[in-house]
């Protein structure tokens, strides 16, 4: 069982060298889904699942792992903005344990203030309807996420 770190240090030192890593938004509604590149340079959407009990979309994840060879796991961690842990960050946690549960590779709840409304913000300015910012914010916000967490680890000394 993965226990999900909050360190990236320790999340990085639990990696392969290299490896595509899986960004997940874990919404209300939906599970939005991205992935990077083996050398984890750029996070690109890549889908959302419809969110349903564990026992439905863990699978479903677990086989998006293993078809993109996927090395770890950074999931959406929606800390107030004071910085403390509220109900949807306990959420997300307890989503974090149950996926590690389930899939043997390291995992990341990575701090994800604020993403959905960047991401929709840039949406709009984009000029795209209310109808294609529903269908796409939370694949979109996914890839945010991942994308902030590959931009930090590529600061790191040694990790670039």
């Amino acid at each position: 069982m993965q226990t999900p770190f909050t360190d990236i240090d320790a999340f990085c030192d639990a990696l392969p060298g290299a490896g595509a890593l899986l960004g997940i938004d874990p919404g209300e509604k939906t599970i939005g889904i991205a992935i990077c590149d083996a050398g984890r340079r750029i996070a690109s959407p890549l889908g959302a699942l419809k969110k349903a009990k564990f026992k439905e979309n863990g699978p479903a994840l677990a086989k998006l792992c293993a078809d993109n060879a996927v090395s770890g796991l950074v999931i959406g961690y929606p800390l107030n903005m004071d910085g403390s842990i509220g109900p949807k960050a306990q959420a997300a946690r307890a989503f974090a344990r149950n996926l590690g549960g389930l899939i043997d590779l390291p995992i990341l709840l990575w701090d994800e203030r604020l993403s959905t409304v960047a991401v929709t913000r840039t949406l709009i300015e984009a000029d795209a309807s209310r109808a294609r910012r529903a269908a796409v914010v939370d694949k979109m916000a996914a890839a945010y996420i991942l994308q902030g967490a590959l931009d930090r680890i590529a600061q790191m000394p040694g990790r670039s």
